[in-house]
């Protein structure tokens, strides 16, 4: 008997699912929008929100488990040390870092949902794909 297992497990043994569930959420946060199936997205959604709830409260401890469930990996743009905020511009004696998945979700998207309670993700039904006619999504960030 199934009792007490509600998981969707997307074909997949619990490590490759794990993967996968890594890189949807690294890749949402990314771009702010990613279309896949319709399994995927909902199993990313629950998953997504508890890492967006986590960076609502800028902590080392909530970075470090953030960090579990993404990976954080550079994307374009540099961040000012101080102010943490994009520059388009590096100015002569200014600390920069690089940006990354990390930074941008506890800087610009943990920021945005602050007085938010849930729901921070959307999911889009899309025509079925052509090759196999898998039901498609679109899933996005409020």
């Amino acid at each position: 008997m199934r009792h007490q297992t509600k998981k969707n497990t997307l074909g997949k043994a619990k490590d490759q699912r794990e993967a996968l569930l890594r890189s949807l959420a690294t890749e949402l946060f990314t771009h702010g929008e990613i279309k896949t199936t319709m399994a995927r997205a909902k199993a990313l959604r629950p998953y997504a929100e508890n890492i967006i709830s986590m960076a609502k409260v800028d902590s080392v401890h909530s970075r470090r488990q953030a960090s579990k469930f993404i990976y954080d990996k550079d994307i374009e743009g540099q961040i000012d040390v101080k102010t943490k905020e994009l520059v388009e511009e590096v100015k002569e004696g200014q600390k920069v870092e690089s940006q990354t998945v990390l930074r941008k979700l506890f800087n610009q998207i943990g920021k945005k949902y602050s007085s938010r309670q849930g729901g921070y993700t959307r999911i889009y039904r899309l025509p079925p794909r052509r090759g196999d006619a898998s039901e498609m999504a679109l899933i996005q960030l409020v």
